[in-house]
């Protein structure tokens, strides 16, 4: 597998957003048992336990140039979200986390111009507003007509999670050139695996794991971890490493479509004014992502 030449980076797009929009519809079995502060700390946790074997081989490639992003990495790369998200699937459709997810090119774009002096053309600017307009009206119309906790407000938590995931991918592309993908990954997560075991020492675990159908759900929660953490980070970082900031965040163009696959078969609804709002989004970012436009 060549990685430099353009068709196996296409293929390794369509396989991360095959894994990565398979996850939403895993969490949302995960929650049918466990809190989504269980499921986030589990999945961490459980990611912690595949790498362990890399994370021993790999710990001196540890320094003081590349630990700050290693930080950045793992707090605000994979910790935050995991949480974000299983939040805000208490409230919302794995559909539409998935469809809100497309947001990351249009923060990574955002993040990359403003702190990692990445440039922009004035065709990625109406591209950025029309992806923040498709998003709102998402965000707005989940909220049953204005913005309120009880389902709309809910959106904002996997929002928040796509301007972390903006600043993870230009801190990867940037300042962790020297770091190959798979140890990214692993050595990342050493520094929030453990603190998750310990949250899970503390947000009783027993009385979840006696619900019917706990074993199910746990399962759920390992295949997320091996492939939603694991593998697709893996797969990501590499990806990232060969192509640009703004060409691996688009894999997030293309999650929405298994998203919403998975949630129809399990019975989630979708409108034609969703579409709508999706095609906005998709314009807006296809306009951010536009060829030969963007210097990242």
């Amino acid at each position: 597998m060549d990685l430099r030449k353009k068709q196996w980076q296409w293929a390794i797009l369509f396989i991360i957003a095959l894994t990565w929009g398979t996850s939403f519809i895993l969490m949302k079995k995960a929650l049918l048992s466990f809190s989504n502060n269980q499921v986030a700390s589990l999945r961490i946790f459980l990611t912690f336990l595949f790498f362990f074997p890399i994370i021993i081989t790999r710990i001196k490639k540890i320094n003081k140039a590349n630990l700050k992003s290693l930080l950045i990495v793992g707090i605000i790369g994979n910790a935050i979200p995991a949480f974000l998200f299983a939040k805000a699937q208490t409230q919302i459709d794995s559909s539409l986390a998935g469809i809100l997810n497309s947001l990351a090119p249009l923060f990574t774009l955002i993040i990359g111009l403003f702190f990692y002096k990445s440039h922009v053309k004035f065709i990625n600017i109406i591209g950025l507003f029309l992806g923040f307009i498709g998003a709102v009206g998402l965000i707005y119309k989940g909220g049953s007509g204005g913005f309120n906790m009880t389902t709309g407000g809910y959106a904002l938590f996997v929002v928040a999670a796509t301007i972390c995931y903006g600043l993870t991918i230009n801190e990867i592309k940037f300042n962790l050139k020297n770091l190959d993908g798979v140890s990214i990954a692993a050595l990342s997560f050493l520094f929030i695996g453990p603190f998750a075991g310990i949250n899970l020492l503390f947000i009783n675990l027993n009385e979840s794991f006696s619900q019917p159908e706990a074993m199910e759900s746990f399962g759920y929660i390992v295949i997320l971890s091996l492939f939603g953490s694991v593998f697709a980070v893996v797969l990501f970082n590499i990806l990232i490493k060969y192509t640009t900031a703004i060409f691996a965040s688009s894999v997030t163009y293309i999650i929405p479509v298994f998203a919403i696959f998975w949630g129809i078969s399990d019975g989630e609804k979708i409108m034609v004014e969703d579409i709508l709002w999706i095609i906005v989004i998709l314009i807006g970012i296809s306009l951010v992502n536009k060829k030969k436009l963007i210097d990242v």
